[in-house]
């Protein structure tokens, strides 16, 4: 098998592609430097060129708050690059993942949403993001949508980095404790990409670690496990008001995992402090 990776320099695709080599599978990393997922030309000619059975889609713009203003930038990548990888995976027959999210949904409520709950972006980059699994769902059959939140790696700035990175100076932090959802360890979220695309269980998934938490209790126990004095204070959304609308309920369903027969990823506790030791060595 020939796996090619986007977005390798990103949090997700350095995960995905150290779990390739570690299982000896021929693969290729690629980002913006090799091609242009924007530019089909470029996109089919790479791609061709190396000729992988599948393409793990890892590459994304995640600006939220800035896709607000820059929606067409973002609907690019998150969108026409997706349709472009997908129009040249059906040509030469590979398998296809797209890497999601929770933002696809309303965010209302307080039930785990399953795959196929109505979909209700709140902002440019969740409607992005869906036009991106639409085009997929479209063009191919033979596809892994997969939705994730809350997203932390070694290989890159997340939630967890702001947090230590404000204890050093900040006797206490605000952080929103009214929306809910799953932190998602992407060195737990490669290994089952690599499962999955070893089988044909296309379809549909959910994939964050196990267990639900606000960014408040996120932070405390962040705080809690790095041995930090940092005091957290719970405000409310209304009271952090941001440039693009969040999610309240991120909690996603698992049952589509169970139902194919993959393994779901370990508590988010105990994935944070793996993630702990991984970026102190």
């Amino acid at each position: 098998m020939k796996v090619l990776v986007t977005g390798v320099k990103g949090q997700l695709g350095y995960d995905v592609m150290k779990v390739l080599h570690e299982r000896k599978i021929d693969c290729l990393g690629a980002d913006i430097e090799e091609f242009d997922i924007t530019d089909y030309a470029a996109t089919e000619k790479f791609i061709k060129q190396y000729g992988p059975d599948a393409v793990v889609h890892c590459s994304a713009y995640t600006a939220v708050d800035k896709a607000e203003d820059n929606s067409d930038i973002c609907y690019a990548v998150n969108a026409e690059g997706p349709r472009n990888i997908a129009k040249v995976c059906r040509d030469i027959g590979a398998k296809m993942v797209y890497i999601s999210t929770d933002y696809v949904f309303p965010g209302i409520g307080d039930t785990a949403y399953e795959v196929d709950a109505p979909k209700q972006p709140l902002s440019v980059y969740g409607k992005s993001k869906l036009a991106g699994e639409e085009a997929v769902q479209i063009l191919i059959s033979n596809y892994f949508i997969v939705r994730i939140s809350w997203v932390f790696g070694k290989n890159g700035n997340n939630f967890i980095r702001t947090m230590l990175r404000l204890s050093e100076d900040h006797p206490e932090v605000s952080v929103v404790s009214d929306q809910i959802g799953s932190p998602t360890y992407t060195a737990d979220l490669a290994p089952l990409l690599c499962d999955m695309i070893e089988t044909e269980k296309y379809g549909v998934y959910h994939a964050t670690n196990e267990g639900y938490c606000s960014w408040a209790d996120f932070a405390e126990t962040i705080f809690r496990a790095a041995g930090c004095s940092t005091k957290v204070k719970h405000i409310t959304t209304a009271e952090y008001p941001t440039r693009a609308v969040r999610p309240e309920n991120s909690r996603l369903s698992k049952k589509s995992l169970d139902e194919g027969g993959f393994r779901r990823l370990p508590i988010w506790q105990d994935a944070l402090n793996r993630y702990l030791k991984e970026i102190e060595r």
